[in-house]
């Protein structure tokens, strides 16, 4: 079995920024721009890993991870970013969420 949809983080203390979307129908760009969201986080500073699924509903929750606070508001405010979230907003998502969160401690089972 491969870990390849779980991040290889840190030990904590880290920040997630959990990205709950529900999308509207057809993918008019959504995967093209994902995955240059993906490649775009993955070069900025304090990045430290992703996962992401959806369902056959449209249901998604995106969890980026990140070393600090500055590290998530240069990244929101990244101007290619800022593109992709205007393009959510008029097209690509009916309903989103996004929360912050500082993460304390974390274990795993395999």
């Amino acid at each position: 079995m491969s870990d390849a949809p779980f991040a290889k983080l840190p030990a904590p203390p880290y920040y997630a920024v959990i990205f709950s979307s529900l999308r509207t129908a057809g993918d008019a760009g959504y995967g093209a721009m994902g995955e240059r969201m993906v490649t775009l986080a993955k070069e900025q500073p304090g990045f430290l890993g992703v996962e992401s699924a959806r369902d056959a509903d449209g249901f998604g929750i995106t969890v980026s991870y990140w070393i600090d606070e500055m590290s998530i508001r240069a990244w929101k405010n990244h101007a290619e970013h800022r593109i992709a979230q205007e393009a959510g907003m008029q097209g690509w998502y009916e309903h989103y969420e996004t929360r912050v969160a500082k993460v304390e401690r974390a274990y795993s089972f395999k």
